[in-house]
């Protein structure tokens, strides 16, 4: 044709004006014809995704996802020495995985927890049953928790891999901290009573239950004494339940 690169472009530019290559790309391609070459095709090259998706790669893969569920894409093709998107092709097609958000949760309970719960739900829930209203009159339960002064891990810190059946991970809300307040909430049918605050944990409940009768008194005069309450709180471990 007898033109150098930028007149090849404009030519290029007037037959393809919206999908005309770069000028680097045509730069590139006179250097191929210039060196020989008079193939159009693209030539096969090594580490293709199909060629690299072998069943001993898919298992090492696996291995890799096994141990470490928040490894990330290039630091699986760098440990395996496959392409990136082989390592793609593997875990979304072979192994049908996706990285997943961990999901909040208040705490991570142990089994003898979970059955201290279901236990004492399904106590509340026969009195309740035995005398409706008096129950709601007489029901109040507290929670307390740890206010920390932190910086908590980003939800993209949490990704981790995950095949399509299972479920997300989950992590707790509290987090060890440099500091920290300790919240008690107080409340009942009517909506919450008081919130104490603490730096420190010290003994303290007996002086709670005292405000915790005063306030009660100071909504209403005719509000129940402490000794008829049904007490139950939700996540203490330093005491027992009135």
């Amino acid at each position: 044709m007898g033109k150098n690169t930028v007149q090849a472009k404009q030519w290029i530019e007037k037959c393809y004006p919206d999908s005309c290559p770069s000028k680097a790309t045509i730069c590139r391609w006179f250097a191929e014809f210039k060196r020989g070459r008079t193939d159009t095709n693209d030539a096969e090259r090594s580490g293709r995704p199909v060629e690299a998706v072998t069943l001993e790669n898919v298992s090492e893969v696996t291995k890799i996802i096994m141990k470490d569920r928040k490894v990330k894409l290039h630091e699986i093709a760098e440990m395996t020495q496959i392409s990136y998107g082989s390592v793609f092709t593997i875990l979304h097609e072979k192994l049908s995985m996706k990285k997943v958000f961990s999901k909040w949760v208040p705490r991570l309970l142990s089994m003898e927890q979970k059955q201290q719960r279901v236990d004492d739900s399904e106590s509340c829930l026969s009195l309740f049953t035995r005398n409706k209203k008096d129950f709601l009159r007489r029901y109040v339960t507290m929670d307390e928790t740890w206010i920390h002064h932190y910086t908590p891990e980003s939800k993209r810190q949490s990704l981790e891999w995950r095949t399509a059946g299972e479920s997300r991970p989950k992590r707790p809300k509290t987090q060890q901290s440099a500091g920290k307040d300790m919240a008690s909430v107080f409340w009942d049918t009517h909506g919450v009573i008081f919130i104490d605050y603490l730096e420190k944990a010290s003994n303290r409940y007996e002086c709670l239950f005292s405000t915790l009768e005063s306030k009660l008194l100071s909504l209403s005069p005719s509000s129940v004494k402490l000794s008829q309450l049904y007490y139950v709180p939700i996540n203490l471990r330093i005491h027992e339940k009135m």
